[in-house]
């Protein structure tokens, strides 16, 4: 590895990956804990600073001291480095990660919105490499956003750019943990897409009784895949309330591209048709010509690749 190792974070509600970035990207010693979060913050916060020290023991051990640690967070985090708001890791609320991170390791630290990080991973590495401008959507337990826009991460204001999972698809519709009721996640994440399977199923005299064990949208997408309809219909229907909503986001943007991510994305052949009916459906000629709806490249290493980038940037 050459000068400039540094460390990308991607900390999440359940686990915490990690591992050395270097100069030219390669992703070296990736490892993995439990965040822990349900024990207590004092322990949490041990077993993370525990966790960047054996990273940067790594790094010693090779040859290439460590000199940054990137870190993106699932949630609301200010220019500073604040964690403003973070529903799974909610012992962080309010806590001023960046300076505490910095002072208990001594290296400089940035801290980001997860998908933030995970954008500007695909943007350099992954499946964005080819956009000028895109939006980064993440579809798992809940429906993240981060923007691209001329080749840099757009934070908004106050970093809390790229909220697409809590636009409003359907008012009065089902309430969200924002706060809100009818949001795109409330309609398009795993466990929306669960929801509305065994809806449909219950209504239908045709659905063979084995589905109805049931239990996560992967299994949902097995069951579309070997034929049943109303799991068919369950993707084709989030797909259709994405597509509403990234008409809007084109005809407001004019972007190249939209980058699907997370562990929905696996099915991404089930919603997208659905999905591109409705933006060229919606959307003005011109952009939705133009905006490209794909599939990320980079899994797991996206959001570890872009927190490394971040804090590379002002090292």
């Amino acid at each position: 590895m050459k000068q400039q190792t540094v460390i990308g974070i991607d900390l999440g509600g359940t686990n915490c990956r990690g591992a050395l970035v270097g100069a030219n990207g390669e992703i070296v010693a990736p490892q993995r804990i439990e965040t822990a979060i349900a024990e207590g913050f004092d322990v949490f916060w041990a077993r993370l600073v525990d966790f960047c020290r054996s990273l940067m023991g790594e790094g010693e051990l090779r040859g290439c001291p460590v000199t940054g640690l990137g870190i993106g967070v699932p949630g609301l985090v200010a220019r500073d480095g604040t964690v403003r708001e973070a529903p799974n890791l909610a012992a962080l609320d309010g806590f001023a990660l960046t300076s505490r991170l910095e002072a208990e390791l001594g290296i400089a630290v940035r801290v980001v919105n997860d998908v933030n990080a995970i954008a500007l991973g695909e943007a350099q590495r992954g499946a964005g490499r080819g956009f000028g401008s895109f939006l980064m959507m993440t579809l798992g337990t809940g429906v993240g956003g981060g923007l691209i826009l001329a080749r840099q991460l757009w934070y908004g204001a106050d970093g809390a750019a790229g909220e697409i999972g809590h636009v409003v698809v359907r008012p009065g519709g089902y309430p969200c943990g924002c706060g809100s009721r009818g949001c795109l996640e409330q309609y398009a994440s795993g466990p929306s897409i669960l929801r509305a399977f065994h809806q449909l199923r219950s209504r239908s005299a045709m659905v063979a009784p084995r589905y109805a064990r049931i239990r996560s949208a992967e299994e949902v997408a097995a069951a579309a895949r070997q034929g049943c309809e109303a799991a068919q219909q369950a993707f084709a229907m989030a797909g259709c309330c994405i597509g509403q909503v990234l008409a809007g986001v084109a005809n407001l943007l004019n972007l190249d591209g939209v980058v699907i991510g997370g562990g929905v994305a696996d099915s991404f052949d089930l919603f997208i048709p659905s999905l591109r009916t409705e933006i060229d459906r919606r959307a003005f000629g011109v952009t939705a010509q133009r905006l490209q709806v794909v599939k990320a490249a980079l899994g797991s290493q996206a959001g570890i690749l872009g927190a490394a980038q971040l804090v590379r940037e002002m090292i």
